[in-house]
């Protein structure tokens, strides 16, 4: 008997990057594998969309429309490319409206997809609808998803068979044109059992000619146990990826299905095993230079406790290091498991992942609910959809009065149309504003990535990547005398030192004109009363995204001076008081730590 050839989607240039890199990998050092992954026999392939969309602007200075464009020239007319979307968001850091998911599907239709791959973090229906009749009236293959995790242990309600039942059902009653079926698990944490069970269950209700796929992650180590019962399940295709972004918080290796797959019934794509290790052997070349996080290759066991995805963990924990509090890390998967118990149970997979991590995170550094992040205190107030089931009553009136909204039954989309900020005319003017040429591309650009969409276009992007050449050139130049001599002001025990370094070992140490009150909790407090004013510092490191008030402005109590960036947030940071500002001690980009000065009122 033939065995069953089983469609293999090479996951290593859209999940397996963001997975393993954060996204981070410019085109230059990966579309020479490109070629070669196409010699070993690879047709399949996930090329964009997802984060993979925003890091060639916010990190790259690179244009993603210009990439899926050498992509699809060096693959050729044939293969199938595909991208991933998340239903009302699309690409966007947001809900879009209706003109931008319909501008989402024409522009990436132009720009060489095949297949959008498209799902919601709640299962919601409603946020599927309008982005799949987008993607069908293009032209596209739409590939629509039911998104799986594992609950903490002792929560129930969804994310069984029984739950991924009533989606797959709401789907086909809905009407929604689609080409096949992915049962996505971005955590890895589904364990073998229920994904043979939901295979299954999916086999028996759909269509014969369906085509129906698993993905999922190395990240709880259970990946490929996983992708053998969907296997025996009857699934028709999965994802997989090349070392050296394979295993760990990304797709198992291709080279490892094959081998845990022979003697069996399947053959996974026609793949020649001596092609591919030529294939991964050339990649690790090409990418040698790269920082790979200790993190990104590991399995981890507390991941089904608190399920975060592997292309988010390691985008969290390259922006932790980038603000040195990686050492929060584990404290902030720890917390997870609450914020995920009390959210309502939508999946663990973007933008919900960010979400849960963003709440746990203000749960460490602030302690444990007293700052609702903005997108978890949205999501349970019902403005991304509805959830799986209903989140805690006490969160949903805390989310309420920290944000100061109310709770909607509005579907997201609807919500997205009335906001003007939403708009294709909006964004037009933003164009405009800035002498920008108004191009659909930029249009989207301007859309998908707001300010630093913006900054690019301008030409002011910066190139952020982590190359192990680059890291020795920065710890050399931190090393140097020379580069460390100077004036500084230090603080020891919440007290102000004036420090004069000079080459060599002479150094000058004298008490700092007193500023502060001896008992300094900067994080706490926030603001200090000084003998020149009220001095306002950061609570915790990030960059300033924003200068919203100058030099010499009035201002009143509670309206925002300047904004921060951190961990994918924006933070504002208010006048104590109604006054001037007498000084601000940052600038647009700046990277502050945490206790840093930021303005003086």
């Amino acid at each position: 008997m033939a065995k069953k050839l089983i469609d293999i989607m090479d996951t290593t240039f859209r999940d397996g990057f963001q997975s393993v890199f954060g996204a981070r990998v410019l085109l230059e050092d990966f579309i020479n594998a490109v070629l070669v992954a196409k010699e070993a026999g690879i047709s399949h392939f996930e090329f964009g969309g997802g984060a993979r969309f925003q890091s060639p602007f916010f990190y790259l200075n690179e244009n993603a429309f210009d990439m899926m464009d050498k992509f699809r020239e060096v693959v050729g007319p044939e293969a199938d490319l595909q991208t991933l979307a998340r239903g009302v968001n699309t690409v966007m850091l947001d809900t879009a409206s209706s003109e931008m998911i319909d501008l989402h599907a024409k522009l990436f239709k132009k720009h060489g997809t095949t297949t959008i791959r498209n799902f919601d973090a709640l299962n919601d229906i409603e946020n599927l609808k309008y982005s799949g009749e987008c993607i069908k009236r293009y032209g596209l293959k739409h590939e629509i998803v039911v998104t799986m995790m594992e609950l903490p242990p002792g929560c129930k309600g969804a994310h069984d068979v029984e739950f991924y039942e009533k989606v797959l059902r709401k789907i086909l009653d809905s009407g929604i044109n689609y080409d096949s079926v992915c049962f996505k698990d971005a955590s890895g944490t589904s364990n073998p059992k229920k994904v043979y069970d939901t295979i299954k269950m999916a086999k028996s209700l759909l269509s014969e000619h369906v085509h129906v796929r698993l993905h999922t992650h190395e990240t709880a180590g259970v990946s490929v146990a996983c992708y053998l019962a969907a296997l025996d399940a009857g699934v028709d295709g999965i994802d997989l990826a090349a070392s050296p972004v394979s295993g760990g918080t990304s797709q198992p290796d291709i080279l490892t299905l094959l081998h845990a797959t022979k003697g069996t019934d399947y053959d996974l794509g026609g793949l020649n095993v001596e092609k591919i290790l030529k294939y991964e052997t050339f990649l690790k070349g090409e990418l040698k230079d790269y920082f790979i996080p200790p993190e990104a290759t590991a399995v981890s066991p507390i991941i089904p406790f608190s399920p975060m995805p592997g292309g988010a963990l390691t985008a969290n924990t390259q922006m932790m290091r980038d603000n040195n509090i990686l050492d929060k890390f584990p404290a902030v998967i720890d917390a997870m498991r609450e914020v995920v118990e009390k959210g309502g149970y939508g999946t663990s997979v973007t933008p919900v992942s960010q979400f849960y991590f963003q709440q746990a995170f203000n749960n460490v550094m602030f302690g444990p609910w007293k700052k609702i992040a903005e997108g978890y205190g949205r999501m349970i107030l019902g403005y991304f959809g509805k959830t799986p089931v209903k989140p805690n009553s006490e969160l949903i009136k805390l989310a309420s009065e920290q944000l100061k909204l109310e709770p909607t039954t509005k579907t997201a989309m609807q919500l997205a149309n009335e906001d003007p900020n939403k708009s294709k005319e909006h964004f037009i003017k933003i164009l405009k504003d800035e002498n920008i040429e108004t191009t659909e591309e930029n249009i989207f650009i301007a859309g998908a990535c707001k300010e630093k969409g913006i900054a690019f276009l301008k030409g002011e992007a910066k190139v952020n990547v982590r190359k192990l050449s680059l890291m020795k050139e920065d710890n050399i130049s931190k090393k140097g005398t020379k580069a460390m001599s100077g004036s500084y002001t230090v603080m020891v025990n919440g007290k102000k030192y004036d420090v004069d370094v000079v080459e060599g070992k002479n150094t000058h140490i004298s008490p700092a004109k007193q500023t502060l009150k001896e008992e300094v909790s900067v994080p706490k407090s926030q603001v200090i009363n000084s003998i020149e004013g009220k001095e306002v510092f950061a609570t915790l490191p990030g960059s300033v995204f924003k200068i919203v008030a100058h030099k010499g402005d009035s201002v009143v109590k509670d309206e925002v001076v300047l904004i921060l960036e951190a961990m994918k947030m924006e933070i504002e940071v208010v006048a104590p008081n109604a006054g001037i500002i007498s000084s601000i001690n940052v600038s647009e980009g700046e990277s502050v730590e945490n206790g840093q000065l930021l303005f003086v009122m």
